[in-house]
């Protein structure tokens, strides 16, 4: 069967920076909760990182792919440097994929760790840009498919194809 990392927040958990959740409803997740398909991990808090905590975001109108190359930084809105939490939640979703054996994610978008089809400008004014987090960016360079949160139709289907392949 397979697995599907996801992140804490989308299942309930209280674990963003402003300490609130944002749970996702679709009856795909609760079929993969009775599958025991679901891998439930937040990135920042597996790297130490407090909730609440100040908003983060990646200076520069850069990505995910330039945090992980060295070429930009994680910032908090208070100028606190965070690229080493965020590399380090990075590796620790990917760690955690390779071991449970995840071929596929499914995290939260606009976040400096999660995002995968946007983040915020780091500019702290509310403006997106197309990319990914930290994280999503480290998952898809090691070959695990990233989904959002508006694309679990998306991840359904895949995920019927992939294992109607295996059937075979």
């Amino acid at each position: 069967m397979n697995k599907i990392l996801v992140s804490a927040c989308l299942m309930g958990h209280a674990v963003r920076y402003d300490g609130q959740a944002k749970p996702l409803s679709h009856p795909a997740i609760a079929r993969w909760i009775e599958e025991g398909r679901l891998v439930i991990i937040c990135p920042e808090m597996s790297a130490g990182m407090p909730v609440p905590r100040p908003p983060a975001e990646i200076e520069g109108g850069a990505t995910g792919e330039d945090v992980l190359a060295g070429r930009a930084r994680v910032a908090e809105i208070t100028g606190g440097d965070v690229t080493e939490e965020f590399l380090q939640a990075a590796e620790n979703a990917l760690a955690l994929a390779t071991k449970t054996g995840c071929r596929y994610a499914l995290l939260i978008d606009g976040s400096p760790s999660c995002g995968s089809s946007f983040v915020y400008d780091g500019t702290f004014s509310g403006h997106r840009q197309a990319g990914n987090g930290v994280t999503a960016a480290l998952l898809k360079q090691a070959g695990i498919a990233v989904y959002c949160d508006r694309e679990v139709e998306q991840l359904v289907a895949r995920l019927a194809a992939d294992e109607a392949d295996h059937a075979d």
